[in-house]
């Protein structure tokens, strides 16, 4: 998709009435979408994530300093498959993704700290068959900021779920990758018209901030 193409897009999308800015709410949390090692390492499944683990990192941390919840998602079937359903027949690359191996283990560069949260899931969205809808419910969420992989897959089934589970979902553009750079770019491009708000990892940061400097003055 060429720059014109997305501008004259763009242009239709507004005149219509997407594209609309939900914003920021008061209380994220941060969902770090299938960061394990059998993707972020060269395999199979590789999607190349090295330049992207440093912006994750800086969000989680920015995260737990205000004490907003980082939820880390991995999927991992068992040696039967019989829990991966017929996404595990179209897509037969997850089927190599077992409990028990270092595949399902998320990237050391992204440790899993005490106060985090993991969820094993069986499908693109980290909402369904999940009970992250009622966890984040019941913390008071408001504001879901989704980074990882892939962006057309598990990162764009997640937006979808969160804006139709009353989140406001914030994809931040460096911080999700996908195998295929066209995929990529026109999943970015409609998320931002219809699921999500799609910035730079750098406003996330300043939004973490602002709320930590709002905590602060309260205090």
């Amino acid at each position: 998709m060429s720059m014109t193409d997305i501008d004259s897009q763009q242009n239709y999308y507004d005149n219509i009435g997407f594209s609309q800015r939900l914003g920021f709410g008061k209380r994220p949390a941060v969902l770090v979408i299938d960061m394990c090692r059998g993707i972020t390492e060269p395999g199979k499944m590789y999607i190349d994530m090295d330049a992207h683990i440093p912006r994750i990192q800086a969000i989680n941390e920015a995260a737990r300093r205000i004490g907003a919840p980082v939820v880390f998602t991995t999927v991992a079937y068992h040696k039967d498959l019989a829990d991966a359903g017929t996404f595990g027949q179209k897509v037969p690359l997850v089927q190599n993704l077992l409990f028990g191996s270092t595949d399902v283990e998320i990237d050391p560069r992204l440790p899993v700290e005490e106060a985090d949260h993991l969820l094993v899931k069986k499908f693109p969205s980290a909402f369904y068959g999940t009970n992250l809808q009622s966890m984040l419910t019941g913390l008071g969420v408001d504001t879901t900021i989704i980074v990882g992989n892939s962006t057309s897959g598990c990162v764009r089934a997640t937006t979808c779920d969160a804006i139709s589970g009353g989140f406001r979902p914030v994809v931040p553009s460096d911080c999700v990758a996908d195998r295929a750079p066209l995929s990529h770019e026109v999943n970015l491009f409609d998320m931002d018209s219809k699921n999500a708000d799609v910035m730079p990892s750098a406003d996330v940061l300043a939004y973490l901030d602002g709320l930590a400097t709002d905590r602060v003055a309260a205090e």
